[in-house]
């Protein structure tokens, strides 16, 4: 294996986890942020009360988003398959 192909299957590694993981941390944000602005208006600093709408919302993206990251990450493994006999 070249050096310049272990990078790109780096590189892609990493940007297939990053494309996964976006959707579902930046919901997750979204919605601390929001509850944050919220606590900070109505001065109600309880630390507990961000975790079940994170919670939700994560499981809810998870729902959404799960048939695009899964066939996101298919794509990805059949794409590492597929290049193994080039790598010899």
């Amino acid at each position: 294996m070249h050096p310049d192909m272990a990078l790109h299957m780096m590189a892609d590694l990493f940007l297939t986890g990053l494309l996964v993981c976006a959707p579902v941390l930046g919901l997750t944000m979204l919605v601390g942020l929001l509850i944050s602005v919220v606590q900070v208006i109505t001065q109600v600093q309880e630390m507990t009360l961000t975790f079940i709408p994170k919670l939700l919302t994560a499981g809810a993206a998870l729902i959404f988003f799960g048939p695009w990251m899964l066939r996101k990450l298919t794509q990805f493994a059949i794409q590492l398959w597929s290049a193994i006999p080039s790598m010899f």
